[in-house]
């Protein structure tokens, strides 16, 4: 994403936004129609607005969001091998 970022940087802002915009969204829908179809659905929905964040504020809250329940899911997760882990012992 850092390299999306840096190459983003680089052009001027009308050209920048258009491109995020196309780029995100169409990773979007591509997202939302692979959740009915086979395909990653979620992981094209978290890039899609990974892309959106870049320009618009809202996609950037949600992916903050995505990525604090990410982090609660990870811990958890953790926390029920570790658990699991040591009864084995």
């Amino acid at each position: 994403m850092e390299k999306l970022k840096a190459f983003l940087g680089k052009l001027p802002h009308p050209i920048r936004w258009a491109l995020v915009m196309v780029i995100g969204f169409v990773l979007l829908i591509m997202g939302l129609v692979m959740l009915v179809t086979p395909g990653p659905g979620l992981l094209f929905i978290f890039l899609g607005t990974s892309i959106l964040a870049l320009e618009i504020k809202w996609a950037r809250e949600l992916n903050q969001q995505g990525m604090q329940g990410l982090e609660r899911i990870v811990a958890r997760l953790k926390k029920f091998f570790n658990r699991n882990k040591n009864k084995d012992q």
